[in-house]
């Protein structure tokens, strides 16, 4: 099996795209299938490989984490027919992904798609709901030639389903729970960190209107006083809020940018909470790599989050935006150490399901169907 992947992100980006197609090319090395990943040049030249052919590109004005590319359209079908691949898979929906949807079509190559973010629901925080209806129209239009579209969770199945999409697949997420995990040592974050605070509680993601962090901080300022010199917040991640939370935060919160890797898995795992106010999420993988680390979550009843996080097993769920409910919450958690204890045991249970390999496994499938599907047709 040969697979040609369309995206306008790609790792090193940090974005949920972005690290879940790296899981996936991860994979294909691992069980020695060709790929071939068409992308965008990135904001760091770190990471090179031959699988790769990476075009120059500007930052997309709403989200600057993807790219609009400007692919050159011989060199594709120049490596297209060299590569010959028997599908192509567009994963996002700008200048790369629609190079994908071209080729599938002028090659006559099997095509899927995947749905990873909610453009339509990003729009009422960027001021633009008005185009909400030419959204969802261009939506329909480009993923309209896959023969199946991969939606993360069922809350994205059950929205693309009322919008009319069909040929929809749930491909949902898997967390590494080897480098998630609650192991680490604790005390030593919590020293690095806490200083002479009792409760650490973490936020992981991009700095941005429709991640809510508006929200964050409120509940943080509504925190009852005795509680609050309790608790150190640590806000990872970067974005174009950064430099306007930061002047509007407490002094018990502490923005670290980007963190990766063991550095992120040992706060997860020292952490007493994890909140995430988001309710935009189409999956939401850093509440599942929380889970993975022994450490209950607090996030908003939306999106792909709500289908994560049991409430009252695993976790809170709130009504977004919410500071009220947030907050009463945030207090339950830190004054019920066995409820947490329990939360944090039955979170880690749920992430040891949650296997890459075994979802990978089933993607495979999904692949294969689609190709035999398009031979059976040639054939007939």
């Amino acid at each position: 099996m040969k697979i040609a992947i369309f995206t306008d992100t790609f790792y090193p980006d940090i974005n949920g795209v972005a690290r879940t197609l790296k899981q996936l090319t991860n994979y294909f090395d691992e069980q020695k299938i060709a790929y071939k990943i068409f992308a965008p040049d990135s904001y760091s030249n770190e990471y090179i490989s031959s699988h790769i052919h990476r075009f120059k590109s500007l930052p997309f004005f709403i989200y600057p984490e993807c790219r609009l590319a400007f692919p050159n359209l011989l060199d594709i079908k120049s490596e297209l027919q060299d590569f010959s691949p028997d599908l192509i898979h567009v994963a996002t929906p700008f200048t790369i992904g629609l190079c994908g949807i071209y080729f599938a079509k002028k090659l006559n190559i099997p095509l899927v798609g995947s749905y990873h973010t909610n453009f339509d629901h990003y729009l009422q925080f960027y001021d633009l709901p008005f185009l909400s209806k030419i959204v969802w129209k261009y939506m329909h239009w480009f993923h309209r030639p896959c023969k199946k579209l991969f939606v993360p969770s069922i809350e994205t199945f059950q929205q693309l389903t009322q919008h009319g999409f069909t040929n929809l697949e749930i491909w949902p997420r898997g967390v590494d729970c080897q480098l998630f995990h609650p192991n680490y040592d604790q005390e030593a974050v919590q020293r690095l960190y806490c200083a002479q605070r009792n409760f650490l509680l973490t936020y992981v993601g991009r700095l941005a209107p429709e991640k809510d962090i508006e929200t964050l901080l409120a509940v943080a300022k509504s925190m009852p006083g005795e509680l609050n010199e309790k608790i150190q917040w640590l806000i990872i991640g970067d974005g174009p809020l950064r430099d306007k939370l930061e002047a509007q935060a407490p002094e018990n919160i502490t923005f670290t940018g980007y963190l990766n890797g063991k550095c992120l898995a040992e706060i997860y795992s020292a952490s007493d909470l994890f909140v995430f106010p988001s309710p935009t999420e189409t999956f939401g993988n850093v509440a599942l790599e929380a889970l993975a680390s022994g450490t209950p979550v607090i996030g908003a009843n939306s999106g792909g989050v709500k289908n994560i996080i049991k409430s009252g097993v695993t976790g809170l769920l709130c009504p977004p935006g919410n500071v009220q409910e947030f907050t009463a919450a945030i207090i339950q958690l830190l004054n019920n150490l066995p409820l947490r204890k329990q939360m944090a045991i039955a979170g880690r249970i749920y992430a040891l399901t949650q296997r890459w390999d075994r979802i990978f496994e089933n993607l495979i499938w999904q692949y294969t169907e689609v190709i035999e599907e398009q031979k059976e047709q040639k054939y007939a």
